[in-house]
């Protein structure tokens, strides 16, 4: 007797459980979709014993758009993704703009001789550095905790309202005292962003378009650093103004901008899919129809997602359990290692354009080849010559950016929102790690060339090649462990499994890891 329910015919299936090479290899061999066919997906749901193993709790916030016998084409599904594209993405991408606009103008203010003006020297940029990696750190796993329970659609507007206060007010810096302090409080108002966003964006795509969303949310970053080179060369100009040096305007423009955006926010971030009505809103962003493709698009990509509200808060043995997961740990290792070969010449390009006879806006302007080559890639020396020394450090500068592949990466292999919560921030937790160590790698007494600090950064890179092909087998090696013992089982038994088992998240047997 069929156990299928008796249900409309659902879609044909995109892809295979294919990992590695072979997973992505199939985004350039997709055939061409018919756009008036069923998309909708087979799941868990089509079948009466899982359907009822996986259902929403009725705490979620989306369970009264949930249908299992739901039917959908490709039409429609495109249309909702482009809309939320449009409606979301965007915006996300536009809040992770002004970030980097505040987290990193102190590039641009360096080539406007702020060292000297505040009497710091090269360590003392460096102290500044690991305090905001290290506040930032701090942040970050609290953040996610606070955010989980307001939920980021009202935490995100007020992080970045505080942080903006914060980094205009560094017009008013005196020396090291209150250099020091505004780099430790802007890393830590800003610490959890990320993570924070990237929680909020899983509400609204599935597995494999997250993390195209994602490489385009990092590209608005790398189109920061561009644009914020062009704003620096125009607003570094104001130097006299009033008396004052042109990298306090630097400052308090773009924090005013920020500023702007972070009160924006709070009427551009809806709660979810199904809670985007509000006063200045009466009608929503999406029809109930809508709502119910991409309520049930979603779930049918990962179940799991209707674990929890998304108001609801993590208890410490949550916390726990998941910075436990050690089927995650490859991940977080990368995370503290794979940024550290290039982040010295990203940190001090500017520094060391000045120091090798660069004005302010040359020196300014130099660093947009890098950020323009780092952003194609993404999206697919003993010399003393200062030009020779420009080539060299903008290629490795240019180099393809994995971060946001492996923010994906971390999400995906979490299987649960209360694990993907927490692995989100412990990620990031260790990113910061990483850059903690790489802002102490380049030091005062290897100026101007840095030899000594290249050579540790050469040894670091042989050593990242060996963790990422360790990662990789290490979940093949997890995959066909599980993949060997489901297989052994008969169908009863893998019935029992799934109507009875324990296991939660990525320690089910019938969960597949992505590498």
């Amino acid at each position: 007797m069929s156990t299928r329910l008796s249900i409309p015919p659902l879609g044909a299936p995109l892809t295979g459980n294919a990992g590695g090479f072979a997973s992505l290899l199939s985004i350039f061999s997709k055939k061409k979709l018919h756009l008036d066919a069923i998309a909708t997906q087979p799941s868990v749901f089509d079948d009466p014993v899982t359907l009822e193993a996986y259902r929403p709790p009725p705490q979620y916030e989306n369970a009264h758009r949930f249908d299992p016998s739901a039917r959908w084409t490709w039409r429609e599904e495109k249309k909702i993704v482009r809309k939320i594209d449009i409606r979301i993405m965007i915006w996300a991408c536009i809040m992770f703009f002004a970030l980097d606009l505040d987290r990193s103008n102190i590039s641009q203010a360096n080539s406007d001789n702020f060292l000297d003006d505040l009497n710091l020297t090269t360590n003392d940029f460096n102290l500044g550095n690991t305090l905001f990696r290290l506040s930032f750190l701090i942040a970050e796993l609290p953040s996610q905790l606070i955010s989980k329970r307001v939920g980021p659609d009202m935490w995100v507007p007020m992080q970045m309202v505080l942080w903006s206060t914060v980094s205009f007010s560094q017009f008013w810096l005196s020396g090291r005292t209150s250099f020091l302090v505004t780099r430790f409080l802007l890393g830590f108002l800003q610490g959890g962003f990320i993570p924070d966003v990237v929680l909020y964006l899983s509400y609204f795509y599935t597995k494999t378009e997250l993390p195209l969303r994602l490489a385009f949310f990092w590209v608005s970053n790398y189109i920061s650093d561009i644009v914020s080179a062009f704003l620096a060369t125009g607003i570094l100009q104001m130097g006299g103004v009033a008396g004052k040096e042109g990298w306090r305007y630097l400052f308090l423009l773009e924090g005013l901008l920020t500023l702007l955006t972070g009160f924006i926010s709070f009427f551009l971030m809806p709660p979810g899919p199904t809670q985007t009505k509000a006063w200045f809103r009466p009608n929503g962003w999406f029809s109930e129809k809508e709502e119910v493709i991409m309520v049930n698009r979603v779930l049918r990509d990962d179940p799991s997602k209707s674990d929890m509200h998304n108001r609801e808060g993590l208890n410490i043995k949550m916390i726990f359990t998941a910075v436990a997961d050690w089927k995650l740990w490859p991940i977080y290792v990368l995370g503290i290692v794979h940024m550290i070969p290039v982040g010295p010449p990203q940190t001090y390009l500017t520094l060391s354009l000045r120091n090798l006879g660069f004005d302010t806006t040359e020196t300014n302007l130099l660093t947009i080849p890098s950020v323009v080559i780092g952003m194609i890639m993404l999206m697919f020396t003993a010399c003393t010559s200062q030009w020779v020394y420009f080539t060299v450090v903008t290629l490795i500068t240019g180099f393809p950016y994995v971060h946001p592949i492996q923010v994906a990466w971390a999400s995906r292999n979490s299987y649960s929102v209360r694990t993907r919560t927490i692995s989100a921030s412990v990620y990031n937790m260790f990113v910061q790690a990483g850059a903690i160590i790489y802002a102490n790698i380049y030091r005062k007494d290897d100026k101007p060339l840095y030899k000594r600090g290249n050579r540790q950064l050469i040894a670091i890179t042989c050593m990242n090649i060996i963790i990422y092909i360790f990662t990789y087998f290490f979940y093949k090696f997890l995959n066909v462990r599980r993949e060997r013992t489901w297989n052994s089982w008969t169908e009863e038994q893998k019935k029992e499994y799934v109507e009875n088992t324990k296991d939660e998240g990525n320690n089910r047997m019938d969960f597949r890891f992505a590498y």
